[in-house]
């Protein structure tokens, strides 16, 4: 009867953590469709393309003539960045009124044009942090608004870059740590 009792929680163990483990993979599902619904709808509606971190460290490599933009705010940029890119910082949520979509100062449409050059054709390449993070999407739609024709958003950002385990650049000295509000 003990033997019949501990085995019977040992069981009852073993299918609760099954239980859990079950739940804890639909919900991860469950994340993982919810993150590619929002990018593919962002994508879509931003009339833009989606181009994986392996494909743009291929680009690197092959040194192509393409235009990198990190669309972090200046001190996220600081803490990790693609060799190459430059910063021009947008906000994570878009409202569609420019001043209120870009970060770090609220710099103009004439910068950012500037930034993305006079080829409108250009290959452009925007990135962010992860994922799940708007301001990618924001940047590639101001683009694209802004006239340019080949944009791309690499949707797993810096995070990816780093998972992937290329190499990044960090501003020496910089402050790495959230700005005080």
């Amino acid at each position: 009867m003990k033997h019949t009792l501990i085995a019977a929680l040992f069981a009852s163990a073993a299918l609760v953590s099954t239980g859990v483990q079950a739940m804890t993979s639909i919900q991860n599902e469950t994340d993982v469709e919810m993150v590619a619904l929002k990018v593919a709808n962002e994508t879509v509606q931003g009339g833009y393309k989606l181009i994986k971190m392996e494909e743009v460290k291929k680009m690197i490599d092959a040194k192509e003539d393409f235009v990198l933009i990190d669309a972090h705010p200046r001190w996220e940029y600081e803490m990790g960045y693609i060799d190459g890119a430059t910063n021009f910082g947008f906000q994570s949520n878009m409202v569609g009124d420019w001043a209120k979509d870009v970060a770090d100062g609220a710099p103009t449409q004439d910068d950012y044009r500037k930034m993305l050059g006079p080829d409108l054709n250009k290959k452009i390449v925007i990135y962010c942090g992860f994922t799940k993070c708007g301001r990618s999407h924001n940047a590639a739609v101001w683009a694209r608004k802004l006239g340019y024709t080949n944009v791309y958003r690499a949707p797993g950002g810096i995070t990816a870059w780093k998972d992937l385990g290329y190499p990044y650049k960090v501003v020496p000295n910089a402050k790495h740590a959230y700005p005080n509000k």
